[in-house]
């Protein structure tokens, strides 16, 4: 499913960018339409290879929590390297309570990330945020997550 997430991704792209799609990708994009049109996949996400199974999560929430979970392990690699597991849960879930309550209300609206962030924890809880998956989480959620 994520070799075609990225191959949409890349056609989007290309296509903005008013560029020709190389051979693969338009054979691959070319196949996954006719595989729809002709009724062999019943939708376009089975066509593209985007069907989750049955009581799955959706392709673009998979997605999203993989990037939030990115974000908040780098986040904690960054930030936090010296502290032990339940402390650096403890204190992301202290950061990110504050910044739902206070700076996330406001930048939720901008494309980037503010330029101001960069280097600090919010860079990260950013990133975290914007992602669309579920913010901010439970202290033990952090602790699954970081152990990964």
């Amino acid at each position: 499913m994520l070799s075609s997430i990225h191959n949409l991704r890349e056609i989007t792209r290309l296509c903005l960018m008013g560029e020709q799609l190389d051979h693969e990708l338009s054979c691959w994009l070319g196949t996954s339409l006719l595989e729809f049109l002709e009724r062999r996949c019943l939708t376009i996400d089975k066509a593209f290879g985007l069907e989750f199974p049955r009581g799955g999560i959706p392709w673009w929430m998979e997605e999203a929590i993989r990037k939030r979970d990115t974000a908040l392990r780098q986040l904690a690699e960054r930030h936090f390297a010296g502290h032990s597991l339940s402390a650096r849960s403890r204190e992301i879930r202290i950061l990110s309570c504050r910044y739902a309550a206070t700076a996330w209300r406001h930048d939720r609206r901008y494309g980037e990330m503010p330029e101001r962030y960069a280097g600090t924890p919010n860079e990260h809880l950013w990133q975290a945020f914007q992602s669309g998956a579920a913010m901010p989480l439970s202290e033990r959620q952090l602790r699954n997550i970081l152990i990964c």
